[in-house]
């Protein structure tokens, strides 16, 4: 079994939310996750003070990390509005550019979906910033359902990887979808929409899901991982993801990300 790690980028900076709910859906959050002792309050100060710096994103730290551990992963940027990402363009493309820069693959974290023309137009813009050819989406919220992921195909995607489940890689006309099945909201947060569970046992619940995938064969295991947590003010993410990385090390799977994983498909 091999691994395909991303990273799904919804925030930048706290500013872009002066707009929103975002901030206060924050601060909610965590005074709840406060009350229920599932956070420090070291983790709180932390929180306050990047709330106070502007800076809501953990690009350049987790690019870091994965270029220590050897983990080829894709990062999906916005580049429009919608749900929650207020992010401005010249914003996408300042990460854009450093995430390539640095060797890793960039896809697009898509809003469009009601019709052909914006997701075209979502398409078309990526492109132009990035300078890429073909590249991959995934829906914010991972919105999807066969209408999206066809019009998402017919735009020129060359994968997506919103559908989540216990699934094998598959094609819709020309693009690849790559399931995704493990994702750190679900293994933190379960049904929730704060913190719930430790590291330890958000570790061992999702060691049990990857060992299950690899009983049924699934070629390749898709993780997802959002920068805005790799951070020590949620201490439980980050170590969640260390220990899910260091624990897929010493089982020996290879880290692999989707344009390889195409290239292996197509050549087998």
């Amino acid at each position: 079994m091999k691994v395909i790690v991303s990273h799904d980028v919804d925030h930048l900076t706290v500013s872009e939310h002066f707009t929103d709910t975002i901030i206060p859906k924050f601060i909610v959050r965590m005074n709840i996750e406060l009350l229920l002792q599932k956070i420090s309050l070291r983790e709180v100060y932390l929180r306050y003070c990047n709330l106070f710096r502007n800076k809501w994103n953990n690009i350049s730290e987790l690019m870091d990390f994965d270029e220590k551990e050897k983990v080829p992963s894709t990062f999906f940027v916005g580049v429009n509005n919608g749900l929650g990402l207020n992010y401005e363009r010249k914003l996408s493309e300042k990460y854009i550019a450093e995430i390539l820069s640095h060797g890793f693959d960039c896809g697009v974290h898509g809003i469009s979906w009601i019709n052909k023309e914006s997701v075209d137009l979502e398409y078309a813009t990526f492109k132009d910033i990035s300078g890429l050819n073909d590249f991959g989406i995934r829906m914010h919220y991972l919105r999807n359902n066969i209408e999206i992921l066809q019009t998402i195909s017919n735009a020129g995607y060359l994968f997506d990887s919103s559908d989540y489940g216990t699934k094998e890689h598959y094609k819709i006309g020309e693009m690849f979808e790559f399931p995704l099945h493990i994702m750190e909201k679900y293994e933190i947060e379960g049904k929730k929409k704060w913190q719930i569970y430790s590291t330890k046992e958000a570790v061992e619940s999702s060691i049990i899901r990857i060992n299950a995938y690899e009983k049924i064969d699934i070629k390749y295991l898709t993780i997802l991982f959002h920068d805005f947590y790799f951070d020590d003010s949620f201490s439980t993410w980050k170590n969640w993801y260390t220990e899910i990385i260091k624990y897929c090390k010493s089982q020996g799977y290879i880290f692999i990300n989707y344009r390889d994983a195409i290239k292996k498909s197509q050549t087998t």
